[in-house]
């Protein structure tokens, strides 16, 4: 068995996931990558460990690329879920399909993979899971409406999940960015943020690395804001 700690990151082809990766490989992780795009499974490869092409929507992809971490590494230290963007528009012109979606991209991702790594970080006595969400699980913002929903939701199930196994020393946390400079910089979005600032992708992956790792290891259920002072709520 190898004794490096293993990291998985889905969702890591590309914005927060990837750069998170590039931070664990440096930390000294065991680093799999995982992404819809084929960009997660180059990544994987070039820090040294493997990557692997496949969808957080599809369980058959993720029982893969977990299974695939156990026959290489017999272990899983963490796992950091990113997520693509779901589906957007008027609050009530958004389908049916499209909220399910939503639900898809921005809940039902986190629970499909912690189905699968719960068991054997149980059995390690020893694992996080990190989760990105968004500024907006609280404060709702009408430009992000199915993320703003479901991750809401999903700092629940965050709770839920953080205080059945917390006894086990298996953790899950939830990292909440504001705008990011992965992303196209709008004035009027920089205008609200008190930092005066988009944030640095890097600036994530530092928290995202600190919640993975054992230095966090009486850290578990919370929702941590990266955001530059963006969310005016306590």
């Amino acid at each position: 068995m190898n004794e490096a700690p293993v990291a998985l990151v889905v969702g890591g082809g590309s914005g927060i996931g990837a750069d998170a990766a590039r931070k664990l490989a440096a930390e000294g992780y065991q680093v799999g990558v995982m992404s819809s795009s084929g960009k997660g499974e180059a990544l994987g490869f070039e820090l040294g460990g493997f990557g692997f092409t496949g969808s957080n929507l599809v369980v058959n992809d993720l029982e893969q690329f977990v299974g695939k971490a156990m026959q290489r590494w017999g272990r899983i230290d963490a796992v950091v879920n990113g997520a693509g963007h779901g589906p957007k528009g008027d609050v009530l012109e958004i389908s049916d399909e499209e909220w399910h979606l939503g639900l898809d991209y921005y809940l039902l991702n986190v629970i499909r993979v912690t189905r699968l790594v719960t068991p054997i970080m149980v059995e390690q006595q020893q694992g996080s899971i990190v989760n990105v969400s968004t500024f907006a699980a609280f404060e709702p913002d009408p430009d992000f409406p199915t993320s703003a929903v479901f991750r809401a939701g999903l700092a629940d199930f965050a709770k839920l999940f953080s205080t059945k196994y917390a006894a086990q020393n298996v953790r899950m946390n939830n990292v909440l960015p504001g705008f990011i400079d992965s992303l196209p910089e709008k004035e009027d979005r920089v205008a609200r943020i008190p930092a005066g600032r988009y944030a640095r992708v890097e600036e994530l992956s530092e928290v995202i690395s600190f919640l993975a790792s054992e230095k966090s290891s009486y850290v578990t259920g919370q929702n941590i804001r990266v955001d530059g002072g963006l969310t005016a709520s306590v």
